[in-house]
């Protein structure tokens, strides 16, 4: 597998700024680390950079989720209703957290990704609700309940942000702690994710990465501080590295983060993505399983973000893209399966 002609030939390595790296069990096979995490202070981002990885935090929240499932605390067959106890408006009283965590709720999105608009809706609501005060999870209900279902619960896949802030909320009210410190206390410590944390955009921590939007008008760059909100939550915004990816994805396939049997249910393909298409979705991550090289994958994309993590079970790699622009990665993530192809072994 040729990992530098992947890289050598992508059109837009030269504007890459970001850190792109493949990883097998035994350590880094290769890593790309180019443009700044700062660029006023011209400070260069390199293999140990945190980066935000907006709705690839998703990933995280699904098995936090599974988590409980695991310890008995919860199941798949739990409705939203008997969980939350707060007003939960015109949400669905039918919604489980099978649907919440495969995107077939149907709940009203506060940011409606399917919309043709949605990039409109989303600076509205930041004018409704500013970004500086976007703390506690709590503080997106209004945002959710008064909003009218998109569709019956299990009716089909819609992607669904709500869905992900409402799973955080479960977390919350299941474990008796705050979603990030459950995250933290369950994820990110015991897996050793030194570089991994949900970081507030205003009090960022040494060697993390701004991201950085190109002006439209003037052509400068400018950072994503006010585009953003301050502190992530359960549907995106944690910031992470690429070696930190690694270690994830090693750990939950050898059942360090899971049991095996509820590692297999939040690997399993639940729900189409499209009805004629390949692409099917777990308990809170993609997955490919067409022709002869699966993966399982999680995405973000947002205002100076772009986000791709993937791992290829038959051959044991991870590959990762962090990026604080909003150049499209994804190609490579393509490119690399492509390459696999040429040489594939056994598969889960």
């Amino acid at each position: 597998m040729d990992i530098h002609k992947i890289w050598h030939n992508w059109p837009d390595a030269e504007a890459f700024s970001g850190v792109f790296s493949v990883s097998g069990e035994q350590g880094v096979l290769f890593e790309k680390c180019r443009g700044f995490r700062n660029q006023s202070e011209s400070l260069l981002n390199n293999a140990e950079t945190a980066f935000s990885i907006a709705s690839g935090t998703k990933l995280f929240t699904g098995l936090a989720v599974c988590k409980l499932i695991d310890d008995k605390k919860l199941s798949l067959d739990d409705k939203l209703c008997d969980v939350l106890s707060c007003d939960l408006g015109q949400i669905d009283r039918g919604v489980t957290m099978f649907h919440l965590l495969t995107h077939t709720s149907g709940v009203g999105d506060y940011i409606d990704e399917e919309a043709e608009n949605s990039g409109e809706q989303l600076q509205a609501l930041y004018r409704k609700y500013p970004v500086y005060l976007w703390e506690s999870l709590e503080y997106y209900l209004p945002m959710i309940t008064p909003l009218p279902p998109k569709f019956e619960p299990g009716a089909r896949y819609g992607y669904s942000n709500a869905g992900f802030v409402l799973l955080g909320l479960v977390v919350e009210a299941v474990s008796g702690l705050s979603y990030r410190q459950f995250v933290t206390d369950t994820i990110i410590t015991p897996c050793r994710l030194a570089h991994t944390g949900f970081y507030r955009m205003d009090s960022l921590p040494p060697n993390t990465a701004l991201g950085y939007m190109r002006d439209e008008e003037t052509g400068e760059w400018r950072a994503n501080i006010f585009s953003l909100p301050v502190l992530g939550g359960s549907d995106g915004g944690i910031y992470t590295c690429s070696g930190d990816l690694s270690r994830l994805w090693f750990a939950l396939f050898s059942h360090k983060i899971l049991s095996e049997d509820m590692t297999r249910a939040f690997l399993t393909p639940q729900v189409r993505m499209e009805e004629d298409g390949d692409g099917c979705y777990g308990l809170g991550v993609y997955i490919l399983r067409k022709e002869d090289v699966p993966l399982v994958y999680a995405v973000g994309g947002d205002c100076g973000v772009d986000f791709f993590t993937a791992y290829f079970p038959g051959q044991k790699l991870v590959a990762s893209a962090l990026g604080n622009t909003e150049l499209n990665t994804f190609p490579l993530l393509e490119a690399l399966r492509e390459e696999l192809r040429k040489d594939w072994g056994a598969f889960l």
